[in-house]
């Protein structure tokens, strides 16, 4: 198959993937919000969601959106596809709105064509290659990039644990999208054990690193959701998180390459911009919708944070309408 074939799958599953990613973002946010309140990585959070309709949908698109992101990845490079999951920040916060009985912020929509417009400048300057055939993953390949992740991840949950200020929401989201990117490399490398038949896929270490890895991610990003305001401002942090991770994965352990030349190299610093731009303009106005009691979660949230102390994740459960 040409890699141009292969691209024409890789890039429509990778944004359905996306697509999948922003709907389960956008309902287990809401889910999170009508549970009580549990400490980082416990699994009391998923046994108190499991019974709940909204999370439920929302583990069902999760599952939808990682079958389409491993066949994306199965046909093109970690390099395109995890660039492409960025859009997931726009569908999350369109989602959100629908799920709410509400048209898109219109802010919301033209930050989110920045975005793509931004994604699409800097894939075609950036023209990624894959690894060279029966390439493997090597996480020994770049100790440097294997520490300074480990001490990312460990910083945000530390930070995380010991701080009651707003910013411990971004350490979440950031620790997910680190943890998220991290299991796109690993799946990655799966997806290519796959072609050697059943007996190499059962041997090599990605595909339980992944079994590990992967949950810990959904887990923490539910901590995110739960813990946050509004959608859109953790799902801008992780989905940027995610990619950048991913690609430095791909580059590092995985043997895939950009084009770095001098002028494609600014293009693509001037592509990034326009992306985390974007991004922002999603973040920002959402952050804006929340203040003046536009945003669909606000009325619930403030009502609970105005009467009832911080201490008292029960009635949170039973405040937050549905």
């Amino acid at each position: 198959m040409t890699e141009a074939v292969s691209l024409l799958v890789a890039v429509p599953a990778a944004v359905v993937g996306a697509a999948g990613f922003g709907m389960a973002s956008a309902a287990q946010q809401r889910a999170t919000h009508e549970v009580p309140v549990s400490s980082t990585l416990s699994p009391r959070l998923v046994v108190d969601l499991i019974r709940h309709p909204w999370w439920l949908l929302g583990l069902v698109m999760t599952v939808l959106a990682l079958s389409m992101q491993l066949v994306a990845l199965a046909f093109g490079p970690l390099t395109v596809v995890q660039p492409l999951l960025v859009t997931g920040v726009v569908f999350a916060g369109v989602f959100s709105a629908l799920l709410h009985r509400r048209a898109p912020d219109r802010w919301v929509v033209v930050g989110g064509l920045f975005t793509a417009a931004g994604l699409a400048a800097f894939l075609l300057q950036a023209r990624p290659v894959a690894a060279p055939e029966g390439e493997r993953l090597d996480v020994t390949a770049s100790p440097a990039f294997l520490v300074t992740i480990v001490v990312l991840v460990i910083a945000c949950l530390v930070y995380a644990g010991v701080t009651s200020r707003p910013t411990r929401i971004l350490a979440l989201a950031l620790g997910t999208g680190i943890l998220f990117g991290i299991t796109a490399a690993l799946m990655k490398a799966v997806t290519t054990a796959v072609r050697g038949g059943l007996g190499e896929l059962f041997t090599t270490p990605a595909l339980y690193a992944a079994c590990v890895i992967g949950p810990m991610g959904f887990l923490l990003s539910q901590n995110t959701f739960q813990q946050g305001r509004l959608v859109s401002p953790s799902v801008a942090v992780i989905t940027t998180a995610d990619p950048i991770i991913g690609v430095f994965a791909g580059i590092a352990w995985l043997g895939e390459s950009l084009d770095t030349s001098g002028p494609l190299l600014a293009g693509q610093a001037v592509a990034g911009v326009v992306v985390l731009g974007g991004i922002a303009s999603v973040t920002l106005r959402s952050t804006i919708l929340l203040r003046r009691g536009d945003a669909p979660e606000d009325a619930a949230t403030w009502e609970h944070h105005d009467a009832e102390p911080e201490s008292s994740p029960s009635s949170r459960s039973q405040r937050c309408p549905g």
